[in-house]
């Protein structure tokens, strides 16, 4: 579904005008990002892929299904379910360590320190203040 002015207004009022995941401040590129996928579904044009307009999950193609999502996140995240997501990102210290040199520079010359975490967004964070 294609949001209107008004519901992508509310979209991104959700959590104040911030990214649903990494909690940024939104600018005015934001993306409306469907939390569990739909995955659009793509043809190739004399030569170029576009988009059909239809869905390989339509079910998942509706209002309360998108989050507001600054464009990294919602680029990183793709077509990802909120669990693979996480998957992926709970692997991100690794996958510096083992494919890029300049990292693991960094890490012997003292210029950055690993804090390993679990992922929590930012959306869970504030769900979270709300309960206590």
């Amino acid at each position: 579904m294609k949001l209107n002015k008004a519901q992508r207004a509310t979209v991104r009022a959700m959590f104040g005008g911030r990214c649903a995941y990494c909690g940024c401040e939104l600018g005015a590129t934001w993306h409306a990002d469907h939390v569990e996928p739909c995955q659009r579904k793509w043809a190739v044009v004399k030569g170029r892929a576009v988009a059909t307009g239809d869905f390989y999950k339509p079910e998942n193609n509706r209002i309360d299904n998108f989050m507001p999502a600054c464009p990294p996140c919602n680029i990183d995240k793709h077509a990802m379910p909120l669990e693979g997501w996480r998957e992926k990102l709970a692997r991100t210290l690794d996958v510096l360590k083992r494919g890029y040199p300049t990292y693991r520079h960094a890490l012997r010359f003292g210029m950055l320190e690993e804090k390993p975490a679990p992922v929590v967004f930012y959306f869970e964070r504030l769900r979270a203040e709300e309960a206590a």
